[in-house]
């Protein structure tokens, strides 16, 4: 364990216990990452993704290839939300484009070809929580699988995917027994077409979805893409494709178009309120650009260590494998993250930082702490759950108009994660009593 509260306001220390301990943090790693971005990019910044093109345009012909430049945006495409693919095909055509001899390709180069960290467990990949991260993200990098059961001890049957995936193989090994959960898994890696599907399913349901990485989200996009221009009467000569890796006899582009994200405020949002990888992810990425091109997970792990270092942050012997904190290695002390806490609500930018916290007993991966108590509605704070793990780092408002701010991180406890927060919650509303 490591644990550190503390009044904000007076500096008095509350309570502590090992709090110089590094642990792993499991999702409350979001905070270092989530933080440095909103500091160093400011709350309105915008990812750019922009549309190009090779060649030249001659009486409505393009005689070269579309394409589309991955800027880290996580957004793109989030929860099915494909509008935006509208508006590119009318920056095509107000263009003046009618016809594309060549194709549109996804241009992933910002990124080195890394998609997966190699600190994550080899049985988290594949999975929707745990997807691989382009410089073009799309649909959440996420399809959900259609299976249909039936007899007990019979193999479920694969009906396709959502969003449909061109060239997809299944190795289907997804057994129906007489279960009453869901447990089937989803494994594979980037860019590989094979996906394996195990575990089993309760016999006789019927068909349902069960959710896993999309291969290449930047594959899938330029197809999508690709159609909406069909569509739309702008013939296109060839397939989409898609560029891993930079590539110098590419010829000059042109710029076509700029599509840009929502505010980093409201993706910092999404990221903190429902822990959501894929973002968090896709911020890390991104910093890591700042060092050089393409960026890589080894220039992303060393400028968020350099910066939280120069901002007075303990984390000198901090292990930061990843941003989101799936990484079992991932370790940091209570006081590291109550320092930072401390440095973000004396921000400029603290009102964004604290309106992307999740609220006890109300919003996010904090409605089942502390409802019906003293405490609901007073704690913003992130959770982080894995196996054996329960941790809670950020605010608390006590009556008196003080704030305490705290970092309770528990590993390797015996229980379920349940429990394990039952027990971390009594602690919170005894300190809390204790210290009116």
């Amino acid at each position: 364990m490591s644990v550190l509260v503390q009044n904000l306001t007076t500096g008095e220390v509350i309570d502590s216990y090992r709090e110089d301990k590094v642990v792993p943090p499991a999702s409350v790693m979001k905070l270092l990452t989530t933080a440095a971005c909103l500091e160093t990019m400011g709350p309105g910044f915008r990812f750019p993704t922009i549309l190009e093109y090779t060649g030249t345009i001659d009486g409505g012909v393009l005689h070269g290839d579309l394409y589309i430049r991955g800027g880290c945006d996580p957004s793109l495409g989030w929860k099915g939300r494909t509008a935006f693919l509208n508006q590119w095909v009318k920056a095509v055509k107000a263009a003046g484009i009618t016809r594309i001899d060549g194709a549109v390709i996804a241009d992933m180069t910002m990124l080195d070809g890394e998609a997966q960290n190699p600190a994550w467990l080899c049985e988290d990949a594949g999975n929707y929580y745990a997807p691989g991260i382009f410089a073009l993200n799309y649909y959440g990098n996420t399809m959900n699988i259609v299976l249909k059961s039936g007899e007990p001890g019979s193999v479920a049957t694969v009906v396709g995917t959502e969003p449909q995936v061109e060239d997809i193989v299944f190795i289907n090994r997804v057994r129906c027994d007489k279960i009453q959960y869901d447990g089937a898994f989803v494994s594979g890696i980037p860019y590989s077409r094979e996906r394996y599907l195990t575990g089993a399913v309760p016999s006789n349901l019927g068909t349902f979805g069960v959710k896993g990485d999309l291969p290449n989200p930047g594959l899938l996009l330029a197809r999508h893409f690709t159609s909406r221009l069909r569509d739309a009467g702008v013939a296109v000569k060839r397939d989409a494709n898609y560029l891993p890796d930079y590539n110098p006899l590419t010829p000059p582009r042109h710029e076509l178009y700029i599509h840009y994200s929502e505010p980093l405020s409201e993706i910092i949002k999404e990221t903190n309120i429902n822990s959501n990888n894929l973002y968090a992810e896709a911020l890390f990425r991104y910093l890591g650009t700042r060092y050089t091109l393409p960026g890589t997970i080894h220039n992303s792990q060393d400028l968020l260590r350099d910066y939280w270092r120069r901002r007075g942050v303990a984390v000198q012997n901090a292990i930061i494998k990843d941003g989101c904190g799936l990484a079992p290695q991932d370790a940091v002390s209570a006081k590291a993250f109550v320092q930072l806490l401390t440095i973000m609500r004396n921000s400029p930018n603290a009102d964004y930082w604290m309106a992307s916290l999740p609220v006890s007993g109300k919003t996010g991966t904090l409605t089942s702490l502390c409802p019906g108590t003293p405490l609901e509605g007073r704690i913003h704070a992130k959770s982080g759950t894995i196996a054996g793990t329960k941790n809670f780092a950020g605010y608390i408002d006590m009556p008196n108009g003080d704030t305490w701010v705290f970092a309770i991180l528990i590993n390797s406890a015996p229980g379920k994660a349940r429990n394990i927060q039952h027990v971390i919650q009594q602690y919170l509303l005894d300190v809390y009593k204790n210290h009116p």
